[in-house]
């Protein structure tokens, strides 16, 4: 994989938001995966929160985090399969000002080296509001190690410089 070396150096904001009716900080392992990757990467997460499988509360949510000033990348854990709880990509994509669809399609591809055919149930994406990065991901900790490792933080200094160029 090549990335231009002074975009790796790029450290930024991260807004974590887990889905879940159930899990509490405490339990929740997946919130504490990604915690993980990003802070080890140097990166510093300034809001976690966990947000019930209601597409109102997300969206209002997600909503608060795109005008916030002290976060530049949203991720969000959860609701991004096909069950009648997974309300997560219909709450956040109306927000997208612009769409990544690539992100998805990747993660997809690297989720079915992985887990085989049943990678065709994420509905995981991306895009972009007001300037932030905006990822939604499934809620499994073995997937939000696969997208932040392997395609958001070896890349998220290089998508910041490309929504900074005027």
């Amino acid at each position: 994989m090549s990335e231009h070396p002074l975009h790796r150096k790029t450290k930024t904001t991260f807004a974590l938001v887990v889905t879940s009716d159930t899990r509490t900080e405490k339990e929740d392992e997946t919130g504490a995966t990604a915690r993980n990757l990003i802070e080890n990467e140097g990166h510093k997460i300034v809001e976690h929160s966990i947000i019930s499988n209601d597409e109102t509360k997300i969206s209002a949510e997600i909503k608060r985090l795109i005008k916030s000033k002290s976060t530049q990348v949203i991720i969000i854990s959860g609701g991004t399969g096909i069950g009648p709880k997974d309300k997560t990509v219909k709450a956040v994509t109306p927000l997208f000002e612009k769409e990544m669809p690539g992100f998805g399609e990747l993660f997809r591809r690297l989720s079915y080296e992985e887990i085989g055919g049943a990678a065709i149930m994420s509905r995981a994406t991306a895009g972009v509001a007001n300037n932030k990065l905006i990822f939604c991901l499934p809620g499994s900790k073995s997937a939000v190690r696969l997208a932040l490792s392997e395609i958001i933080l070896p890349n998220v200094g290089h998508m910041q410089w490309e929504l900074g160029r005027k």
